[in-house]
């Protein structure tokens, strides 16, 4: 299995999840991965963590997804890898919930997120963002 660690979702990536179509809520798992220290284009941005950095972005965020419908389900630090290997553990898993597909994609791509994603880009080294569907118990 092949890794690729992004920061920034692709255009076709968007596209594609648009083409799986409905528009029942859909669940997002993110894995995080944060800069030791934020990295900010602008030298005028203070000396903090990425955690920090990414954290002046997710609290609005939240709010945002919130204000359309959506919420965090799940949000804790990983603390240790019990199964399998890899070169290095993300920081962060968390689960939110979108109203839709449609409704993700919008969020995503608004001109809100846009103003405050400068502190997601400066606080995550990586980033692994699965849409998730729930599947019957059992």
């Amino acid at each position: 299995m092949n890794v690729e660690n992004h920061v920034m979702p692709r255009q076709e990536q968007l596209i594609g999840l648009l083409g799986l179509g409905g528009d029942q809520p859909i669940q997002m798992l993110n894995l995080l991965k944060f800069h030791d220290i934020a990295q900010y284009d602008d030298p005028a941005e203070p000396t903090i963590s990425g955690r920090e950095a990414y954290m002046r972005y997710g609290m609005p965020m939240s709010a945002l997804v919130a204000a359309k419908g959506g919420r965090i389900i799940f949000s804790a630090a990983i603390d240790h890898l019990v199964i399998g290997e890899v070169g290095e553990l993300w920081d962060v898993a968390a689960i939110m919930e979108y109203p839709s597909r449609a409704a993700f994609v919008e969020i995503a791509t608004s001109p809100e997120v846009a103003t405050i994603g400068v502190h997601r880009k400066a606080g995550l080294k990586g980033q692994l963002l699965i849409q998730c569907s729930p599947t019957p118990a059992g």
